[in-house]
């Protein structure tokens, strides 16, 4: 199931869609230079608390980034490498969605959600 739809890409926009856990597709049109946490929560998509707000400090904003998109983003620094231990069903593709800044090549990307967050 989707929900919303795809508004197109505009000059500075990239579209990525989350996965909940449930199957139900949330693409969204979102600003490169945001995060994938902003891009969720500006969006209402379920499934992301980011209850520290960014700060790296919590992983409520947990999920999952597959392999094919993992090299795309830096790889996770010591912080969120500790975080990630305390996170509901960790994976080789877990990341917090708040270390993750959107660029143009991110246009297609999906990310996908665990069914609960720590």
């Amino acid at each position: 199931m989707t929900v919303g739809g795809r508004l197109g890409s505009l000059a500075g926009m990239v579209v990525l869609t989350f996965v909940t856990a449930a199957g139900v597709h949330y693409p969204v049109d979102v600003r490169v230079g945001d995060s994938v946490m902003d891009a969720a929560l500006d969006n209402a998509v379920p499934g992301i608390r980011a209850q520290c707000g960014g700060g790296c400090t919590c992983c409520t904003c947990h999920c999952y980034v597959p392999a094919a998109w993992r090299a795309s983003f830096p790889p996770p620094g010591a912080d969120e490498v500790e975080l990630l231990a305390y996170a509901w069903s960790p994976t080789a593709d877990s990341r917090l969605a708040c270390q993750l800044r959107l660029t143009p090549a991110h246009d297609g990307l999906v990310i996908r959600l665990p069914s609960e967050q720590a």
